[in-house]
């Protein structure tokens, strides 16, 4: 899981009447790497199953636009980010359980390092889930607004900015002799482990705040072209706005699902360091099964929804493609199982395309 209190552990301990350290004595950590290990599995292959490349079966009303790989690009990146971070996790769980070293001792310098590196990745690369989350939801604005994609600008920032985030604040931790749990002044304390969780939590709380705002605009703007294009607003407009509205509000959900107890547990840390109980460590196990389970969330909510619109090329299996797509090509829908195989995918072909489909069928 992406957490700075987490991330504090990597720190050497001097004694036994550190607030962590008494935290760690009552906590289970075998039973907590064991559900890390269990989810992070889940998230592995959920974001194996987005990676894998798509066949697009189509037939006289549907075809794959541009607008389709546009989604579909950002979509992969998001899964390639969800793998190395669902990855880390595992890894680190695995050693963790292996080992029993989840705070190092103040000579244990290889479990330190060990400990921090692979926080630091797993952070770098969950931060980077949590923005191209963001470029997906801005995407879906430019496609509706006919604009080109910022392919470019979306890499730098996913990848740029993460590095800088999780560079700075763990730097402020670890440096320069990662011990982090010493006595020391409470202004110290702010200055050394409170950079840690802004860098953490500001991209979070900026996708929940940003998300929302961007497919509801999204929204308004598929009203404005359907309705547009018809002159009319039935049964078949209902139904497609309906769909919009449950697709991003179940991306918003899952995001929310996996990282709300995250700023949950930094609130609760810091409003009641002193006083903590046992309720702040089962918020932990929390994070450490929601964590890692975007993955297999996002393969579910991003996914094209419609039966039969597209298929998944193993890599054992991709002699079968030629047969399958002659198959798919012979087959015949009605026009309400159609239109809802459009529907459902959601933005997956661009304004004009999207609005012509719906007109044949008007």
């Amino acid at each position: 899981m992406a957490d700075p209190t987490i991330q504090t552990f990597c720190c050497h301990h001097a004694n036994g009447t550190d607030v962590a350290i008494r935290i760690i004595e009552d906590f289970d950590t075998d039973a907590y790497n064991s559900v890390c290990i269990l989810s992070s599995t889940l998230g592995i292959l959920g974001a194996i199953y987005q990676i894998l490349p798509r066949e697009q079966l189509t037939n006289n009303h549907r075809w794959l636009s541009s607008s389709a790989k546009r989604g579909r690009e950002i979509i992969v990146w998001l899964a390639i980010a969800d793998l190395l971070a669902s990855l880390g996790v595992f890894i680190r769980s695995t050693i963790w359980i292996s080992y029993k070293n989840i705070m190092p001792s103040i000579k244990d310098d290889s479990s330190m390092v060990f400990c921090a590196v692979s926080s630091a990745l797993t952070q770098y690369f969950y931060t980077a889930t949590w923005i191209w989350t963001l470029c997906y939801a801005i995407d879906m604005r430019l496609i509706l607004n006919q604009k080109e994609s910022k392919t470019i600008l979306y890499h730098i920032v996913s990848w740029v900015i993460p590095a800088i985030s999780t560079t700075t604040g763990l730097s402020l931790l670890y440096i320069p002799d990662a011990n982090c749990h010493m006595p020391s002044p409470f202004s110290t304390t702010i200055t050394r482990i409170l950079p840690n969780y802004i860098a953490t939590y500001i991209p979070i709380a900026t996708v929940m705040i940003a998300n929302p705002y961007l497919y509801r605009s999204s929204t308004k703007d598929m009203e404005y072209i359907i309705t547009g294009a018809s002159g009319q607003f039935t049964t078949k407009e209902r139904e497609i706005i309906r769909a919009i509205k449950i697709k991003f509000s179940l991306i918003n959900i899952v995001f929310y699902v996996c990282w709300i107890p995250n700023l949950l547990n930094g609130i609760l840390l810091w409003t009641l360091w002193f006083h903590l109980d046992a309720c702040v460590t089962s918020i932990w196990y929390v994070m450490a099964l929601l964590n890692p389970l975007q993955a297999l969330f996002n393969c579910i909510v991003y996914r094209r929804w419609g039966t039969g619109n597209d298929r998944v090329i193993l890599p054992w299996r991709q002699g079968d493609t030629a047969d399958c797509s002659k198959n798919s090509s012979s087959s015949k829908y009605t026009s309400d199982e159609t239109i809802r195989e459009e529907i459902y995918p959601l933005l997956q072909n661009t304004p004009t395309n999207s609005v012509n489909l719906y007109k044949s069928f008007s």
